[in-house]
């Protein structure tokens, strides 16, 4: 008796814990991107793992994101983009000495698009990007960078 008591009390724990967890959850596509600067900031690849769809971003090597090349990047493996997003790492590097605006948010169902403008303070010059999201498992998903629209496209 005393185990199933035990168990069940562990179960509950267990659930208590998890649903504790889910408070932890970004509830907008915004704030997905703002946390996803947070962890950069932190060199927090658990976080960024979490919050990043890594095998969308793997497929995405028609630009090069970190904005200061020419020639794109192709990953070959998640761990890659991490590295690449954190300390160290290009893109983290060229993002981080750049200032960082979270413009508008644009939800259509299950997808959405954040602009977000990285601005070279000392040539005044500015980068608008728009960063993809998606729903995966319940959450927003960064799965692309660089979104282009077909007003981009023109």
């Amino acid at each position: 008796m005393k185990r199933h008591v035990i168990a069940m009390l562990l179960a509950m724990f267990g659930l208590a814990a998890i649903a504790g967890c889910s408070g932890n959850k970004p509830s907008d596509p915004k704030a997905t991107v703002i946390a996803m600067f947070g962890a950069m900031e932190k060199n927090d690849k658990a976080t960024l793992a979490h919050l990043l769809d890594l095998s969308e971003l793997m497929k995405n090597y028609n630009q090069d994101y970190a904005l200061n090349t020419d020639q794109p990047r192709k990953f070959t493996n998640p761990e890659q983009i991490l590295d690449d997003l954190t300390d160290g790492g290009e893109t983290k590097t060229r993002w981080f000495s750049l200032q960082r605006i979270i413009n508008t948010v644009e939800v259509n169902g299950d997808q959405a698009t954040v602009e977000v403008t990285f601005v070279d303070k000392q040539s005044s010059h500015g980068y608008l990007t728009k960063f993809g999201l998606h729903i995966v498992q319940g959450r927003w998903k960064i799965y692309s960078f660089n979104v282009l629209t077909p007003a981009d496209s023109n």
